[in-house]
């Protein structure tokens, strides 16, 4: 491995960045403003229409959504309408909800309040906001890294073996956040034939039609689910926040009949129905899976040449010196540097007005033991922001090295 000689040109450079004063920033996977100019024509798409599948939305009721939202929704996870709940704007609230009733109500056992503690598998590097959520609820979280297929399946089968206190797993099947892989069959099958007494495989599906590029095709989770008999240990998620508006899409969950048959008898106590305007806004617009796939088509082609982009800037690094991820979808790349540097180049980012996700976020409590994680989201900045974005990262790895 050898880094450029001439360590004075690098810092020359960096501090050409540093004096520019411009503030960069690639910490969250957002849609870019672009990308959301999609979906202007849902402020009038009801022009003063206000009944749907036969209901008048202004009014209260329908906890679980519409039908035609609920059939929407079950185009994206790939899942039976009936077993569909739609409400609200963010799937992570509906996860939120979803634990906390199995925590104050049980699902059909006892509350988890009632145990000693609470376990969950975390497959890593993963997700930072299910991360904090799990220990704002007091579960504790234990790490199983993932393979590029999915999480470490003889792993989690050992510690299921080893720790009783383990009640779940909590995944993003496809384009992973922020690794980009997607589950395999065997993985999600194996997955499915874990028959631990209340246990819950939770698959947040946030990029479920979220390709930019050819991608791996993700099983068909509830019907492998059904299949093993392990249907009700089953809870997937998502919703169309990266589809039309992030903050004013749907929100949507799968759960067995049983399982959503418990659910709404908690839930049902702290809602009075769900948004049925924003619902119907969406269904007239998102009418058919053709339809659905002709909007991915142009987010794909906004999407995706940041993505090159930011693969043709790190393929500029001399080999060996870092490892990262050539995501077809989703919303990140995941780049690994050598152990110990990743403190360094976010120190020296930030310094120079580059923000990047915190560091640790991609792991339970913040802690990346090996140092060298970093979590990369292009989206939501203009392609030129971009490029100096990621020349600016490329200089701070190399430095990081020489110091």
């Amino acid at each position: 491995m050898k880094i450029e000689n001439d360590i004075s040109l690098l810092k020359k450079k960096y501090l050409l960045f540093k004096n520019s004063k411009k503030q960069l920033d690639l910490t969250r996977g957002r849609p870019s403003s672009e990308q959301l100019d999609l979906s202007d024509n849902l402020e009038n798409i009801l022009k003063g229409d206000f009944f749907q599948d036969k209901v008048d939305i202004r009014n209260y009721g329908l906890l679980e959504g519409l039908p035609s939202a609920r059939k929407l929704a079950g185009w994206i996870l790939n899942s039976d309408p009936k077993n569909i709940l739609v409400n609200g704007t963010s799937s992570l609230t509906l996860l939120g909800h979803y634990l906390q009733s199995l925590i104050f109500h049980g699902d059909g056992k006892i509350p988890w309040k009632d145990l000693r503690k609470i376990s969950f598998l975390c497959p890593v590097p993963g997700y930072d906001r299910h991360f904090s959520m799990l220990e704002k609820l007091g579960i504790k979280m234990i790490p199983v890294p993932l393979t590029g297929n999915g999480p470490d399946i003889e792993l989690i089968k050992n510690l299921l073996e080893t720790d009783e206190t383990i009640k779940g797993i909590l995944c993003v099947p496809k384009h992973s956040n922020p690794t980009g892989e997607t589950y395999s069959q065997e993985v999600i099958e194996e997955l499915a034939k874990i028959k631990k007494e209340d246990f819950k495989i939770i698959f947040d599906n946030a990029y479920a039609v979220h390709d930019f590029s050819k991608s791996k095709k993700l099983p068909n989770i509830e019907q492998t689910f059904i299949k093993t008999n392990s249907h009700k240990s089953l809870v997937m998620l998502g919703s169309t926040s990266k589809i039309s508006l992030a903050g004013s899409g749907l929100a949507f969950m799968s759960l067995s009949p049983e399982n959503m048959s418990n659910f709404i008898n908690y839930f049902s106590k702290f809602s009075l129905g769900s948004d049925k305007v924003n619902q119907a806004r969406h269904v007239r617009i998102f009418n058919s899976k053709k339809a659905l796939s002709e909007h991915m088509k142009k987010l794909a082609k906004i999407i995706k040449p940041k993505f090159d982009l930011v693969q043709e800037k790190l393929s500029t690094l001399p080999a060996g010196l870092a490892k990262w991820t050539k995501p077809t979808g989703g919303y990140f790349i995941s780049f690994d540097s050598l152990s110990g540097r990743a403190s360094t180049i976010h120190k020296l980012c930030n310094e120079a007005g580059l923000k990047l996700t915190p560091l640790g976020a991609t792991f339970p409590y913040g802690k990346d033991l090996d140092d060298k994680n970093i979590r990369l989201a292009p989206t939501q900045v203009e392609l030129d922001e971009l490029e100096d974005a990621m020349e600016l990262f490329c200089i701070c790895v190399l430095l990081a090295e020489a110091n």
